[in-house]
């Protein structure tokens, strides 16, 4: 008898298995096809792609400062970008030799030649939010031209290996003109819930210039964590971390991701969120945060920032007076989501507070009074601030160049006329959390949405500058992050970047599926689209 069910219930098993192999999933069983588009992503404005085709040789090709060019050996972020981007196309180059190079008749290039046209090339400086990033891109004989005002554009036109396909060495004439839709163009990581090694940052960072993101949102600090180490608080890490020497990032850690990034194109913005999410703060910091009671007496929890005491407004002071020297950005992230009020309602000295306020009952005043003490604060750095909408849905007064960050809604969003409707400049996330993960090709969902489909004038729609891609770290630390992240926030790159019109997800898939395997060929474990596979597959650790 036990047999026998033992049988039956493999039998089931193996018909259940069976049935998810093979259900209706509204998949496409198919590999990608070639684009006329080649590989390129994203996307850009313009581009023209003619049928004459260069070789390319590793022994001869080079990228050089044009003679025109403003931008001379000194610069830097050029030279490190020609040397990065001219072993990325001819990465592999060994084990992929073919007879492409070998087929007579077909010319060779042998330089790209790269002109600044401003005489601000902005080479020493740090990208910022209006940062010119357009290029112009012409492929012909004798030789290749990238024309960029600034090298901000360069640094997003250099990649010739997007126009190679399956890796082989050679390029076809093209010309294109190209700049993105978007000025914001974000990814934020969270590096609280899980800590998330420097390697593995840098790696991001890469591999979002691959895609032509901008901004590197770095939700740094949390709950759970408070791995940024504090110069002028060293007590908020070494209670705060997970451990106060392994995982932290060290004054020089921050440095190198900025300078990383800033050799991208990529704005680094800090977010410390309060006055909720702060449970860690509080480990390092005596009466920062507001104790809980249990009827009369202290429960000995402890809830948000405590925002009654001056002693706090001091603390907030010195603390972001030292994060604005720190990132270099016109912008920080100060949260002021998710504030719990429970503990808040349970403090009698909160209650006496309100009172005395004449607040009443509504916490929500309570919440506005504390973080407009501390946009007060911030402004004194002469940073710019971004917030979580529910501090705009609170009523708190903002500065008129405040980026208010919608979170809540999904596409279609109400939030987003609300926000613009009042003046305030906007980027989108609510569609674009990549910690929810699903069944099937998730990615065209992303590459589905429309960040201006919201009700509202042009005027309205011209104040939403970008989005970014949302990678929480409940779920996620170093192991599995980045093929997680990567190719679905691909989409939100080409959405973000490209023309309003470029909505057709079988090109996209074409287009994508092979972007993909260049970024597994560069060492980034890409997770795969859909059944397929890479010319060369990801080698592992």
């Amino acid at each position: 008898m036990i047999t026998a069910l033992k049988l039956t219930f493999l039998l089931l098993g193996i018909g259940f298995c069976y049935r998810l192999q093979h259900s209706d999933t509204n998949e496409e069983t198919r590999a990608a096809q070639p684009s006329k588009y080649g590989s390129l992503w994203p996307l850009p404005q313009k581009v023209q792609i003619s049928e004459v085709s260069f070789k390319l040789s590793r022994a001869s090709f080079q990228i050089i400062d044009a003679e025109q060019s403003f931008a001379d050996p000194t610069c830097r972020l050029l030279q490190d970008a020609y040397r990065r981007y001219y072993e990325y196309i001819f990465v592999g180059a060994q084990t992929h030799k073919s007879s492409s190079n070998k087929r007579a008749g077909r010319a060779e290039l042998t330089e790209l030649q790269v002109r600044i046209t401003s005489p601000d090339t902005e080479c020493g400086g740090y990208p910022e939010v209006t940062s010119d990033e357009s290029y112009e891109l012409s492929v012909d004989q004798p030789f290749a031209v990238l024309k960029a005002p600034k090298v901000w554009g360069a640094l997003r036109g250099r990649d010739f290996s997007f126009f190679f396909p399956s890796l082989l060495l050679h390029i076809n004439s093209t010309v294109i003109s190209d700049f993105p839709r978007f000025r914001h163009r974000g990814i934020l990581l969270d590096s609280s819930r899980h800590f998330l090694p420097l390697k593995v940052i840098l790696a991001n960072l890469e591999t979002m210039a691959m895609n032509k993101f901008n901004v590197f949102h770095w939700h740094i600090v949390d709950d759970q964590s408070f791995p940024y180490m504090s110069q002028t608080f060293p007590q908020l890490s070494k209670q705060g971390a997970y451990h106060p020497y392994t995982h932290v990032y060290t004054p020089t850690d921050v440095k190198i991701v900025i300078e990383f990034a800033r050799l991208r194109g990529i704005r680094v913005i800090p977010e410390y969120d309060t006055p909720g999410h702060t449970q860690s703060w509080g480990k390092g910091q005596k009466d920062l945060l507001t104790p809980c009671y249990s009827g009369s007496e202290p429960s000995g929890t402890f809830g948000p920032v405590n925002p009654i005491l001056n002693t706090t407004y001091d603390f907030m002071k010195r603390f972001f007076t030292e994060t604005s020297s720190v990132f270099p950005d016109a912008y920080i992230h100060l949260g002021g989501d998710e504030v719990d009020f429970t503990c808040w309602k349970s403090n009698p000295d909160i209650q006496k507070f309100m009172v005395q306020q004449g607040f009443g009952d509504d916490y929500k005043k309570l919440e506005s009074y504390y973080i407009q003490r501390l946009l007060d604060i911030v402004t004194t750095t002469k940073k710019g601030y971004m917030i979580w909408q529910e501090v705009f849905d609170n009523g708190v007064t903002l500065k008129p160049d405040t980026v208010v960050h919608v979170w809540i809604g999904g596409e279609s969003n109400e939030e987003m006329g609300k926000v613009t409707g009042a003046g305030y400049t906007t980027i989108l996330s609510a569609p674009w959390y990549l910690d929810y993960i699903s069944y099937a090709q998730d990615w065209q969902r992303y590459y589905k949405v429309e960040p201006l489909n919201f009700n509202g004038t042009e005027a309205q729609k011209k104040l939403v500058i970008g989005g970014e891609a949302c990678l929480w770290g409940e779920y996620v630390d170093a192991t599995n992050l980045t093929p997680r992240l990567w190719p679905r926030a691909s989409a939100v790159a080409e959405r973000l970047w490209s023309a309003m019109n470029v909505t057709d997800t079988t090109d996209a898939f074409n287009r994508l599926s092979v972007h993909r395997c260049r970024m597994v060929e560069r060492g980034i474990p890409a997770q795969p689209l859909f059944s397929s596979y890479c010319p060369s597959e990801y080698k592992g650790i």
